[in-house]
């Protein structure tokens, strides 16, 4: 008889779980407007990779693991990269609103990025407040999946992806601000 009740809780919280789960999902689904009507949300949190990239300036190594604990928007994108240069200030300015302790935007260039040519990107565009990391290899963005730039994914704070969109976005619209603004709110924002 214990065992019944036991599996009978078992499920009840499985089912609560899940319950939450698709409130989350259809929560951020009716944030989206405009360009983040594109932005997809997973039905459930999926596992990132845990391939390295080198830091900016010390040539350090970190993984995305490195970053659990808060909300991240991670983009990749790349100097050459025509609509990377239409969103990075967008990008820059989400990072102003709401970085800090419990949101970070990531920046990672893929691919064959030069150090000086990424530098040269963010001075032209004014980027100051967000990181130059590089994955010249394409190690993280392979097994992300990254087949096209810019895509951005976000992350909830255990580390897992719960959206993707594959293209720019107006990152400095309502729709993302509302769409970080719950993320951050929300403390199991799986």
């Amino acid at each position: 008889m214990r065992l019944l009740r036991h599996l009978s809780l078992y499920i009840a919280l499985g089912l609560g779980a899940n319950a939450a789960l698709a409130a989350d999902v259809a929560e951020l689904e009716a944030l989206r407007a405009d360009s983040l009507k594109r932005l997809v949300v997973h039905a459930e949190p999926r596992d990132v990779s845990q391939a390295e990239f080198f830091l900016e300036d010390d040539g350090g190594m970190a993984s995305l693991q490195d970053y659990k604990g808060k909300v991240v928007l991670l983009n990749f994108w790349a100097t050459w990269c025509a609509p990377c240069r239409k969103e990075m200030p967008q990008l820059a300015e989400l990072q102003q609103e709401f970085g800090g302790a419990d949101f970070e935007v990531l920046t990672i260039a893929a691919g064959r990025n030069s150090p000086t040519g990424i530098v040269k990107f963010f001075d032209d565009n004014g980027i100051t407040n967000l990181p130059r990391h590089q994955d010249p290899k394409q190690a993280l963005a392979r097994e992300m999946a990254v087949v096209g730039l810019p895509i951005t994914v976000l992350l909830n704070r255990e580390g897992e992806e719960i959206a993707r969109l594959i293209g720019d976005a107006e990152w400095n619209s309502d729709s993302a601000k509302a769409i970080i603004a719950a993320m951050i709110a929300d403390p199991d924002d799986s």
